[in-house]
């Protein structure tokens, strides 16, 4: 389709953040660019932005300007299961209406840059491909997620999970693609973070490099038109035999079908000059949609103990552990003894693919009755498949006797209709009063949210992967924080009390372990994201370390607000969350040990106990070596404290005068 523009309509917009600091200039010539600046600094060169139609017309080139206009906002909103309870959202807009029905919105924060499309026209859209450009002015370092683990060799189906290569951009691996959040570091302390927010009916957006060599561009996976069973096997999981996974046979030459008059998905950048501050990020909270439940009172996260990982590795009891009603009963009486408010029955309560099935070994309705007299909720294991097929008839169904929510595996894709179906889910599961948490899933974008009882996401390289994998661990835990974490909670499955140094760790399905320091991992309770917080390991463990599990599990897994305190990404983290008056300060390293010194600054004036975790001496050649201490200290301290080799450190602070 050609058309001719009037010069006239060529014009650039220049948009300030509140703080003057962040520059965005907008340019609608041959095509639309965005381009950002930071502290005069160009930190994002111009940029083409685009959609295509499947007819061949291009929403962005050649886009003649109706009408544009600016306006500034400060608001702020409740956030419902969050790291903090009121978000503040302040921002300059800049909405531009161009011809042929179509317009872009930025959001110029002071720590972020955002954009969308949006449509008006009626009828459906058939979108062929976005064009999503980041174009950096060097060829910067990055942490790059690299997308694998590939279902049958298909680059679309994954678990989205995967530890970070650290590389210039140019040294990008051709042919692969990246899975967001993307850190690139742009020099003199500053970091940009890649990321998207609100995707609903939309295909997720991957990253790989652009022609100019120091850019990246969205890839999208192309609309499925034809599915079969394939990929994981329920044998992987319980000895079944099942296919699990939904695996496209045949895509089309678009990305998406939808709708005529919509937004688009927001295009983001965060940009940090502290590493700290990248903790600390709301964006994607800011931009989701807001909450469409009127009331989330039935909505409870809290800690989970969880049967999978430990492999029911409970000992001194006088019956058969494993997939039955009197292990999950015992797992109830542990929760019920150690604050937790829920178990997690995982893959084998029922017939893989027909939830209606129940294992003669496994009386759900009686293990749930059970839970009601202990004051423990039990969740539910399902394929994303099963629960595709028969969501309308067992969510009524298990809701009527109680269960209390779903743990819903292996999505592995981000395709529309994938993206679709989380949203479809998310609302039936709360017109029966279900929490829902996504696992084997692509990252958060907002969707928490838009239907607050999505309690869970996975799209993280968790600790499950130990039972199998020698990865380095550490630095992965304290990467996460400054890039996973900011799009949204996660399912990384902490507490693992069998720890090991680099030297002396096995990964092994049975009785697994973890890497680093014992302190490593009470510290992961507080600093991670995680509504939903699995006790990952066994009873008895627990209960044989009854001191350490006392202090995870008064954790909460939720909070009023969050103080960064220290940090670079990759090396060490250091964190406060508030409760209540009660603060928990978490502290990790990877495997550089480090003194580290924490200003307890955010503490309002008065007298405080500590009670802190601190790696033992040992703890370099023992792992599980660990010192409990009570301090008393006053607002305003410094606290100098040690992180052994993996290590982590962590403290519940609560005022006494």
């Amino acid at each position: 389709m050609s058309k001719t523009i009037s010069p006239r309509k060529y014009q650039s917009y220049d948009v300030k953040s509140p703080n003057g600091a962040i520059m965005l200039r907008v340019e609608a010539r041959d095509k639309l660019r965005w381009a950002v600046q930071h502290k005069g600094e160009p930190v994002i060169e111009p940029s083409p932005i685009a959609l295509r139609l499947a007819d061949g017309e291009v929403l962005g080139d050649l886009a003649g300007v109706r009408s544009f206009a600016t306006q500034a906002i400060d608001t702020e909103f409740k956030a419902i299961n969050f790291r903090r309870a009121v978000v503040k959202d302040r921002y300059t807009q800049l909405l531009i209406q161009c011809e042929d029905d179509f317009g872009v919105e930025f959001r110029v924060y002071d720590d972020a840059v955002a954009y969308r499309f949006f449509a008006q026209r009626p009828g459906e859209l058939v979108i062929a491909n976005e064009e999503a450009n980041f174009n950096f002015t060097a060829d910067h370092h990055a942490f790059i997620p690299y997308l694998g683990g590939y279902r049958e060799g298909q680059i679309f189906v994954s678990s989205f999970e995967s530890p970070y290569t650290e590389k210039k951009l140019s040294e990008f691996t051709p042919g692969a693609v990246a899975i967001l959040p993307l850190l690139v570091d742009v020099g003199n302390g500053k970091k940009v973070v890649i990321l998207e927010a609100d995707l609903e009916d939309y295909p997720g957006m991957y990253l790989n490099l652009n022609p100019t060599g120091s850019g990246f561009q969205g890839v999208y996976a192309p609309y499925p038109l034809d599915v079969r069973l394939g990929g994981a096997h329920l044998g992987e999981l319980d000895g079944g035999g099942e296919a699990i996974n939904v695996i496209p046979t045949q895509r089309a030459d678009y990305i998406a079908k939808t709708a005529g008059a919509r937004t688009f998905p927001w295009r983001v950048i965060v940009i940090s000059e502290a590493d700290k501050d990248l903790l600390n990020n709301d964006i994607v909270q800011k931009l989701a949609s807001p909450p469409r439940l009127d009331d989330v009172s039935w909505i409870v996260p809290g800690q989970v103990a969880w049967d999978w990982w430990n492999d029911y590795n409970i000992t001194h009891v006088d019956f058969r552990a494993g997939m039955n009603t009197p292990t999950f009963k015992y797992y109830i009486d542990f929760a019920a003894a150690n604050r937790a408010k829920y178990i997690i029955i995982d893959a084998g309560w029922s017939a893989g693919l027909d939830l209606t099935k129940l294992n003669p070994n496994v009386n759900v309705p009686e293990i749930v009755a059970y839970g009601k007299e202990k004051g423990i909720g039990v969740i539910l294991w399902a394929t994303w498949y099963a629960i595709t097929q028969q969501m309308h008839e067992i969510f009524p169904k298990y809701a009527a006797i109680g269960v209390k929510g779903w743990k819903i595996d292996f999505i592995d894709r981000d395709d529309q209709i994938a993206v679709a179906s989380t949203y479809e889910i998310a609302k039936l599961a709360a017109e029966y009063h279900l929490m829902v948490d996504y696992h084997g899933v692509f990252k958060p974008t907002g969707l928490q949210r838009t239907y607050p009882n999505v309690v869970g996401y996975e799209g993280v390289y968790g600790m499950e992967n130990f039972k199998w994998a020698d990865m380095d661990a550490p630095r992965y835990a304290v990467t996460i924080p400054y890039t996973r974490n900011m799009a949204g909670p996660m399912d990384y499955t902490s507490g693992a009390m069998i720890n090991a140094t680099q030297a002396d760790f096995k990964a092994r399905n049975h009785a697994p372990m973890s890497k680093g320091t014992r302190c490593h991992q009470l510290a992961q309770y507080i600093v991670f994201e995680v509504p939903v917080q699995m006790l990952s390991d066994s009873p008895t463990l627990y209960m044989r370390e009854q001191e350490c599990t006392d202090f995870i599990t008064s954790v909460p897994t939720t909070f009023d607000d969050t103080v960064p305190l220290d940090g670079k990404v990759g090396e060490y983290v250091a964190i406060a969350r508030q409760k209540g008056e009660t603060w928990y300060v978490g502290a990790m390293t990877n495997w550089t040990a480090r003194e580290l010194t924490l200003d307890l600054a955010f503490l309002e004036e008065g007298h405080y106990r500590a009670v802190v975790f601190k790696d033992g001496v040992n703890a370099d050649r023992e792992a599980t070596d660990y010192k409990k201490e009570v301090l008393a200290i006053t607002a305003g301290d410094r606290l100098e404290i040690h992180l052994s080799n993996g290590g982590g450190w962590a403290a519940r602070i609560e005022k006494t005068k």
